[in-house]
Order: C-alpha cells, then structure tokens, then sequence
C-alpha cells in the first residue's frame, strides 16, 4: 500500500495553532521508514492520521490529502483504516481488550470469525514469537512494562494488515527484549514485504536493523528526509534534540569528522580505520579516579520478598542500601520485579518477608501520605499519575493536597514549570501534550514536592534527548545541592552510563550485581543475565582495541558531563 500525505495539515480542536504543518511524504509499499524528533514535534500526531485516531476518536480540522493507493482517506471509516494498518500503541494499556495474554493476541482473530481450532495455534506460535508463552494465561494488568509492550506486538502480529505502525515500541523494553523486538520487526519485513513505520527516540536501537529512510520532524514539520548514512554524517540530529548512537558521539568527542560512505548507520558496518589514530589517542586520556566518598544510608532494604500470586517470586530475598545524596541505578528485564520495589516502597503493596529502613524509620510504621511526604516517584506511564485536566492544577496538586498557601502554591508551580520546560504550556490542557510532555509534567508535580528519595522509573521513556538531558541535568542538580538521593528504575543504557554512579542489578528476582555502574558496564556476561547489553561505546573500544575498556568509557562520560 502506497501512503502519501499532500500539503497536509492538523489543528486539535483545543489548540489555535495546527500541529501538523504542511506535510508532504509518499511512503511506498514495502518500505520500512523510522520517524525521528524532539518531544511535541507532531511523530505520534502524524501516527494517529495513518491509524484513524485522527479524525474518528480526536477531534480537529484537516486541510490538505491523505491517501491510501491514491483513495484519499476522508471517507473512511475506522475499520476501514483497521484493515489496512496495524499499531502498536506507545501507551499499551489503552490497547488492550482482552482478560489474558492469550484473549488479547487473539481479538483480531475473532472478529475474522476464525475458528478456535484455527485461532489456538496460531496464537500459540505469535506469543512464543514475541517469549510470550510462558505468560499466556496471564491477565494483561499482571504484566510489566515491556510484557505489556510485547503483548500489543504480538496482538498486531497475528493480524493480516498491508501496514504496521509502532508508535515507541522499544519505550519500556530492557535492551535484550528490544534488540530482539527489532529483528521481529525487521524478519516480518522481510518475509511478509509489509510496510513497516517506526516512530521512537531510541535511535541507535532501531539501527540495529536497517531501514531505507529516516523521517526527522520539529515542530510538526518534516525538516529531513534522508538515509541512515545521510542523516548520521549531518548535523541534524544534534541541532534538532536528538541523541547520536553512542560510538557516534565517542567519534565526534574525538574530533572525527563523520563521513555517510564510513557507513556511520551501525557500527558493525562503520569503517573505522580513517578514525582509528585518533581514537586510540583520545581513549587512552588518563581520568580523574577520585574516591567516592562513604555516607550513612538513607534506605536501608533486608531479605525483602514479594509474590503476587503466591507461587512465583517478584522478588526473593532482595538486600540493598542507598546512601544519602546517591544517583542508584537499578537495572534488570522486564518482569525482574524492578517496579515491585517502587510499589512496596510507596506502600502500594506489603512484602511478604524483610525490612524497609528510611532515615532510621521502618517504613512499615508510615502511612501511604506518610511515605509519599519522604519519597517522590514518577511513574513509568504519565497517564496513571495525572489526574487534573490543565497542567497547572497537576503540578499544583500535591501542594494544594498538604494544605500550602496558594500565593507559595504559585511561586512553586511556576518555578517548576520553567526548570521543566514546561512554562509556556502553563494554561494548556493535558490532552494536547505528547506522551513525553505528560512525561514531563509528572515529574514536575513530583519534583514541587521536594522529595528525599526521588525515584524515577523508565524516565527518558517518549523523551527526546535535549529534554530528558536538561531535566536530568535539573535533577542532578538538585542531587547536588540539595542532597536529594536519586534512584533510577531504567532499560537506557546512555542515561544509566551518564548520570548514575551506581548499578543494583536484579535478575530472576534476585540481586545479581552492586557495584559502581561503569563496572557493571565492563562486565558483557554479567549484564546478559540481566538481559541487558554492553553499549555501543565498550564495543568500540574493543574494535578499536583499547587496553583498558573502563578507562575509555570513564573518560568519555566525564568529557560528555564537562561539556552539558
């Protein structure tokens, strides 16, 4: 199926200024196309317009074309645009329809009236496709993150539909289960020649597999149209808010000047040789080694235990401290039992065994208000947090909750709304923002608490890199001045290499690693039982074959934190 989009155009009916501006992009069948931009730049807004959200569930006014095999699409119904897209939603928990893994792969299958004789095998192999089949019976709300994620994959997987759309897919997978969602995606491709579209952040992890074009949008524009190699040799991504894959930013530290006939688009296929003196020069800077100070512990966690069901362990036997003014990373698969520590430490649930110790108080003696008075945390998904309609009153909640002045309740606010960026939507209503301006506006509402504990889960997830990187700059700011201890539950290595200082690595419910982050990052066996990869940046070093991989990592994050 051929897409053209012609001098096209979207306002929300809650916004003066159109979102969409002027949009003119032909995607051909068979072609396997990555959307790329700065949060709010119009990615998922476009996604909706392919998938029929747009006009039929989110009101606005359209002006311009957009057809399907030259039938333009403003007579369709929304099963006309069903039966020809396919999506993976960014926000998995609005896609599910079913009481089990098993009823929700199968949906579109039954509504083909496919008999279950039929529909049983083949729901069988998709969830054993996507390392699904062990989880089959389970509710969808039993799941983590990434589950949740390969459900609403193999949901679409299973369905016959000329095009496939995936709105963030890789946002809440551990990186194993991403790399592995990519070569799904790119298999599918090359099989079935489906149309295929990506919209994400995750750059470098969609590159693991090629594609044919990269799609750089800013400000619901489309400003670059490009292939892989094009684009990564520009300046584009770095002047429009995105990160470069990670060995791309270790080449430019170095001073190397990026050429698209290298092959910059992976670094299995990037020709290193024209940039190997260099780097080895640059590698082998000597780093300041200074000993992190010992501090007492602000939480204290012994032999804490938790099942859900009774039978399979979330979390067995899990001892752990976190030092007072500490950025702590904590890092596993998905379903490691990750967010069940969120959860028993906000007192949404209660262990089963062990001991949570807070500045000397068991946290078993606290109320929920108690705890969330003492410990901030900042849900993975934006929309199971918010619950006011303008961002103003979100961010305003907590304070307003603990009885502050309003005259102080405004000063707070606004202040926090500007160091988030967030100043000039003051007086927006939550709906028109993008997944990762809601993102941001919980952290907000979060932060205007002054916590002492702050815990961030997946926070980077729908967040383009100069947002997250002045936020987490913020945050690591507050860290230093403040004292405010920071823990932080994510599968992005990038963020977890340039900010944290320490890794609590947790597999199979258990503690597997902890230990200083750069450590755990040198350590390729250890990180594949937790499901996590080495980076880009430790692969090249062993290309290039440097003496000591832990050096030239260490010496690239400080020249990366001198230069935010």
């Amino acid at each position: 199926m051929t897409i053209e989009f012609s001098n096209f155009s979207f306002r929300y009916a809650s916004l003066d200024k159109p979102t969409l501006k002027n949009i003119n992009l032909r995607i051909e069948q068979g072609e396997k196309i990555v959307i790329i931009g700065p949060s709010g730049s119009g990615k998922s807004t476009l996604g909706q317009c392919l998938n029929g959200l747009i006009p039929h569930s989110i009101k606005g006014e359209t002006q311009g074309s957009l057809t399907f095999n030259d039938h333009a699409t403003t007579d369709f119904s929304m099963d006309n645009f069903t039966e020809q897209v396919g999506t993976v939603l960014q926000d998995t928990d609005n896609q599910f329809v079913g009481l089990t893994v098993g009823e929700d792969i199968a949906f579109a299958l039954e509504n083909q009236n496919m008999s279950p004789a039929q529909m049983y095998p083949l729901v069988k192999s998709t969830a054993q496709l996507v390392d699904l089949e062990q989880l089959i019976q389970q509710a969808p709300d039993d799941l983590s993150g990434g589950q949740k994620q390969r459900v609403s994959l193999a949901g679409i997987l299973v369905d016959d539909v000329e095009t496939l759309l995936f709105d963030e897919p890789l946002a809440s997978l551990d990186p194993v289960s991403g790399k592995r969602t990519i070569e799904i995606i790119d298999e599918l491709h090359q099989t079935s020649g489906k149309t295929i579209i990506i919209i994400e952040h995750r750059l470098e992890d969609v590159l693991h597999r090629p594609v044919d074009r990269i799609i750089l949008m800013e400000l619901g524009e489309i400003v670059a149209d490009m292939t892989p190699a094009q684009l990564l040799s520009s300046d584009l991504l770095s002047k429009h808010g995105i990160r470069d894959p990670l060995y791309l930013s270790a080449l430019k530290a170095a001073g190397c000047q990026i050429v698209a006939e290298h092959h910059p688009e992976s670094l299995a296929q990037l020709n290193l040789e024209p940039y190997r003196v260099a780097m080895t020069q640059w590698g082998e800077h000597a780093i300041d080694k200074t000993a992190a100070k010992s501090v007492s512990p602000l939480l204290s966690v012994r032999g804490l235990s938790y099942s859900y069901d009774g039978k399979r362990q979330a979390l067995d036997d899990l001892s752990f401290d976190i030092a007072h003014g500490e950025f702590v990373s904590i890092l596993g698969k998905n379903g490691s039992g990750k967010s069940t520590i969120t959860k028993l430490l906000m007192g949404v649930i209660e262990p089963d065994a062990g001991s949570m110790m807070f500045d000397g108080i068991d946290l078993a003696t606290l109320s929920i208000f108690e705890r969330s008075q003492k410990i901030g945390v900042v849900m993975q998904n934006p929309n199971h947090m918010i619950s006011h309609h303008m961002i103003f009153d979100e961010v305003a909640f907590g304070l307003r909750n603990r009885g502050d002045d309003e005259a102080s309740i405004e000063k707070k606010v606004n202040e926090m709304l500007t160091l988030c960026g967030l100043s000039k939507f003051r007086h927006w209503p939550i709906e028109a923002l993008s997944y990762g301006q809601k993102k941001r506006v919980t952290i907000a509402s979060i932060l205007v608490m002054e916590p002492k504990l702050l815990i961030l889960d997946e926070p980077t997830a729908g967040q383009d890199y100069r947002n997250y990187t002045a936020m987490l700059s913020f945050i690591e700011e507050l860290n230093r001045k403040l004292d405010i201890t920071v823990m932080i539950i994510s599968h992005d290595m990038h963020l977890v290499l340039e900010y944290t200082t320490r890794s609590i690595v947790i597999a199979d419910s258990r503690l597997l690693a902890d230990q200083a982050m750069i450590e755990v990052f040198t350590q390729p066996q250890l990180l594949a039982k937790a499901n996590l990869t080495t980076t880009s940046l430790y692969e090249l070093s062993c290309r290039l074959g440097t003496s000591d991989p832990l050096n030239f990592m260490t010496h690239f994050i400080q020249q990366e934190k001198a230069a935010l």
